[in-house]
């Protein structure tokens, strides 16, 4: 019995696409976290007073541990801020994200999940980034005596996917600020297209950082940021989680920005936008606000 030209060839394809879908399954961690150990910058380099952190992962086999910065306000603080950076490069390159709001009078928690930087442990999965940022905050409330109704989450793209998972299990925590961030794994797919609209994603996931069904639970104040020109994060998915948000919420779209450099485009108007969310959360979280730089966005 002869099998055709045609069936061969659909037998093939049958079996790559398989093998795509079991590899992207088995190996997705890798698409999401581009994690680098080397660190170019320190905070002894900007002249900050800092203390080296270490954090030790309760049950962790290895006894892999959490590096992290801990930068003293120069003043008396005007809030204490736990910065998750995104999915690539470590605490190093986002160290001047740190220092704009160290400038601001915040005093400041920068830590890399495992994986990244001196942390220790093997590549990072979403479970496992959620288990670090916990061990963070706990460190904030157990050794620098913090509540943590005082204390701001910041996340800037992954990072905020992971703040707003720990705001889900901290309900008390002050609020968050959210920067360039998106709904869920299962979105980003559908914004990136190409080869997974051809995937049967619901099936493969399960890396899935699905904010936007957390966040309903979430009563603290919460801050979107966003630029306009963001080709990694489109700027309608930080007004999708506006939307979502039922609690006290403020949403800052920056023209002309792309997915890293928000601050330095919206200049002042950024800055100060920080200044008036502190100010809601310290009293009481005032009614919802929604502003851009520009009359007309869209």
């Amino acid at each position: 019995m002869f099998i055709s030209l045609a069936w061969k060839l659909a037998i093939v394809g049958a079996i790559a696409y398989i093998i795509l879908c079991l590899a992207i399954f088995k190996w997705q961690n890798r698409l999401i976290f581009l994690p680098t150990q080397e660190l170019t910058i320190t905070p002894k380099n900007l002249n900050l007073v800092y203390d080296e952190v270490w954090l030790p992962i309760p049950d962790a086999k290895n006894g892999d541990r959490v590096h992290g910065w801990w930068l003293e306000a120069t003043q008396n603080p005007i809030g204490t801020l736990l910065l998750l950076h995104g999915n690539s490069e470590n605490i190093s390159q986002n160290l001047n994200r740190a220092l704009i709001f160290h400038q601001l009078g915040f005093q400041i928690l920068l830590i890399d999940y495992r994986g990244y930087g001196r942390s220790e442990g093997k590549f990072p999965q979403e479970a496992q980034v959620y288990e670090d940022v916990e061990v963070a905050l706990q460190y904030l409330v157990s050794q620098r005596q913090l509540a943590p109704q005082d204390i701001i989450i910041y996340g800037h793209s992954l990072g905020g996917a992971i703040a707003i998972n720990l705001a889900q299990n901290h309900p008390h925590l002050a609020g968050l600020i959210i920067e360039s961030s998106f709904t869920s794994m299962r979105s980003m797919s559908d914004f990136l297209g190409g080869v997974y609209n051809f995937l049967p994603i619901d099936w493969i996931l399960h890396q899935y950082f699905d904010s936007i069904q957390k966040l309903p639970s979430l009563s603290m104040p919460i801050f979107y940021i966003h630029g306009t020109l963001d080709e990694t994060v489109p700027y309608e998915m930080s007004k999708t989680l506006y939307e979502a948000t039922q609690g006290p919420k403020k949403l800052l779209i920056v023209p002309e920005a792309d997915h890293n450099n928000v601050a330095a485009i919206g200049g002042e108007d950024y800055l100060q936008a920080i200044i008036e969310f502190m100010a809601m959360v310290r009293d009481g979280a005032k009614p919802a606000t929604s502003r851009s730089q520009t009359p007309d966005l869209g």
